[in-house]
């Protein structure tokens, strides 16, 4: 069913789309409605659940985002109006490595343990500026409760075919 036919069905029923995405992680659709008559639906109450997640940027400067479960990092980044230069190049469509993000340890080991990467992610990684162990691509990692807290990092450079002269760009 395409998204447009969804909305007009759920208009039918009172409902309203007020986002939807789609989970990389689980690749399903990451809906949230909302009654318009103001009442909740049932999965909108579970996504008021938040999380603080902690990014480092490219100067080392922490910036904090408290922000909804359920949605990709990515969207994290660009719902809340982060200057990433360059990040999230082909929006979340799993075609570039813009939105490569490095882990500590043990999230990513928490990360491993709830999901396994994706051959296709594995491919955009080996593209990534600045590789290490525990990179994964902000399109494939969801926001759950278990990372609240976390502390994760924007490499110092980022591997962007559209720019071939920028600071910001890996050589």
């Amino acid at each position: 069913m395409s998204a447009s036919s969804l909305s007009s069905r759920l208009l039918l029923l009172g409902l309203t789309v007020a986002r939807a995405t789609t989970c990389g992680r689980t690749r399903r659709p990451g809906c949230i409605f909302s009654n318009v008559r103001g009442v909740s639906s049932g999965q909108a109450l579970r996504a008021e659940e938040r999380a603080t997640i902690h990014f480092i940027n490219r100067e080392g400067k922490r910036i904090s985002v408290n922000t909804l479960t359920g949605i990709s990092l990515l969207d994290v980044v660009v719902n809340k109006n982060l200057d990433f230069e360059g990040f999230g190049a082909c929006e979340g469509t799993l075609a570039c490595s813009t939105c490569h993000l490095i882990f500590e340890e043990k999230v990513y080991n928490n990360l491993m343990a709830d999901t396994s990467i994706s051959d296709e992610e594995m491919d955009m990684l080996d593209l990534a500026y600045g590789l290490t162990p525990t990179s994964r691509l902000g399109c494939q990692v969801c926001v759950s409760k278990v990372l609240d807290g976390m502390v994760v990092r924007v490499p110092k450079a980022v591997t962007d075919a559209r720019k071939t002269n920028d600071k910001d760009s890996a050589p």
